[in-house]
């Protein structure tokens, strides 16, 4: 079990979570982030500094939110729009910086704003 990043990031992306990860395993895409389920170590230190509540232990995951399981580990283990290979086990977020790329389950979602260009975000979100 790993802990999952729900729909309520898509569009906000505060990144109080990234820094307080101990093991770097939360990575931005270009609107969501994605916790590596391979990387993280369970030990639920972003949970509580998400403002909007969207990153929850798997087991405890919303019925509603249930298809964010499968697509937080599809953002590692399957390659990502105008990407030929799959992102695999970077080894820390750190390393890759912030990706263009989401996958088809957020790219997919309506922007939270119907302005939005993707790049900002009342929350600290957009492009750095």
């Amino acid at each position: 079990m790993t802990y999952v990043i729900a729909e309520p990031c898509i569009d906000v992306m505060d990144r109080a979570c990234v820094e307080e990860c101990p093991v770097d395993c939360i990575y931005e895409g270009g609107r969501s982030l994605y916790i590596h389920p391979d990387e993280c170590i369970d030990c639920g230190a972003c949970e509580p500094v998400c403002p909007v509540e969207a990153i929850y232990y798997e087991a405890d995951l919303p019925a509603r939110w249930e298809a964010f399981t499968d697509d937080n580990a599809r953002f590692f283990h399957s390659p990502l729009p105008g990407a030929s290979a799959a992102l695999g086990m970077p080894g820390g977020a750190g390393k890759l910086g912030r990706l263009a790329a989401d996958t088809e389950l957020v790219s997919g979602h309506p922007h939270s704003d119907p302005a939005a260009t993707g790049e900002g975000s009342p929350c600290g979100g957009g492009a750095s």
